[in-house]
């Protein structure tokens, strides 16, 4: 392969256009263009949670996670491609099974936080969420792979239960949501 990004600016985004996989050119504030920059920080939010201490059966999964974010922006940006599989979400699906049997279960709404790496992954669970919804804004002008709206809805639950295990793994333990009125 050759060298891919050998030159990091064309100027050729300047009009406020950019350019998509297939060759055409889109408006850089299009639904499609909001969407691939969602999912890019997705990624960055989970290199963000690798920068913390993760055990190393959590760390090999977002690395692979993040792998197939970036096969998800090369389907964004590629339209009519489908590179995300049902094998991509049963992977995800199986994750949160075998996490969540670890845990206790919930009485209540959790207050993102938990340390380091619990918080890192409450918020890279919202970045996704946020993604999620872009993703339903371009599903809604052109059709996207049915696969990739389901990968990117189990990788929010998938990054809620991480942040249970990393509050737990850390020792700063969840906090429970308290209406108003219970705090007083």
């Amino acid at each position: 392969m050759g060298h891919r990004l050998s030159k990091i600016y064309t100027r050729t985004g300047d009009d406020g256009t950019t350019g998509l996989g297939d060759g055409s050119r889109t408006e850089k504030s299009s639904a499609r263009m909001w969407a691939i920059g969602e999912i890019d920080e997705l990624n960055c939010a989970l290199g963000q949670v690798l920068s913390h201490d993760v055990r190393n059966d959590v760390r090999e999964l977002l690395v692979d996670i993040q792998h197939d974010l970036f096969d998800l922006g090369g389907e964004l940006s590629i339209p009519g491609s489908d590179f995300i599989t049902a094998d991509v979400v049963a992977k995800l699906e199986t994750a949160i099974d075998r996490y969540n049997e670890e845990l206790p279960p919930l009485k209540e709404f959790l207050l993102p936080g938990g340390g380091h790496s619990g918080a890192a992954a409450h918020l890279a669970r919202a970045v996704c969420r946020r993604a999620e919804r872009r993703l339903f804004a371009v599903d809604s002008e052109q059709p996207l792979n049915e696969h990739s709206i389901r990968f990117i809805n189990r990788l929010s639950d998938l990054l809620f239960v991480i942040a249970r295990i990393s509050a737990r793994d850390s020792g700063a333990g969840e906090v429970m949501w308290q209406r108003g009125k219970d705090r007083q």
